[in-house]
């Protein structure tokens, strides 16, 4: 584990009171309940810059921009993730059987992944922007 990986897990809230304090009501319900923010409403649907995408529950490195496309589906998109860095779940909420994709540091709920994303992994990481924030390359 790199030092970057062990500062992250040190940086996990232990208590739902901790992560209320750290995440704004957003954030907290998507993260920590699983929700979802409305479709082309995130701060990177359209967000094109080179750089890193984090957790915004523990700052993990999660996708990098250059595997972010426009699906035009309303959230931000990637065609890979770190996969060290994530974990896929069934999820069977809403009378859906979907793959849940939560960060393998602090659990935090991201969003899910699709088989309709292009080449070359042809999968679309479909992910809440409040569930992420961006650190450009500068």
């Amino acid at each position: 584990m790199s030092d970057s990986s062990v500062d992250a897990k040190r940086d996990v809230p232990e208590s739902e009171a901790e992560w209320r304090e750290r995440l704004d009501d957003e954030s907290y319900h998507v993260l920590r309940e699983q929700g979802t923010e409305a479709r082309f409403s995130g701060e990177y649907v359209d967000h094109f810059e080179d750089g890193k995408y984090r957790c915004k529950g523990c700052g993990e490195v999660l996708f990098d921009a250059e595997t972010k496309f426009d699906h035009g589906c309303g959230w931000p998109s990637f065609y890979a993730a770190d996969e060290g860095k994530i974990e896929k779940r069934e999820d069977h909420s809403h009378g859906m059987h979907r793959i849940e994709v939560v960060c393998a540091n602090c659990e935090s709920h991201l969003g899910h992944v699709f088989d309709d994303g292009p080449a070359p992994t042809g999968k679309r990481f479909c992910i809440n922007s409040v569930s992420l924030e961006f650190d450009d390359e500068e």
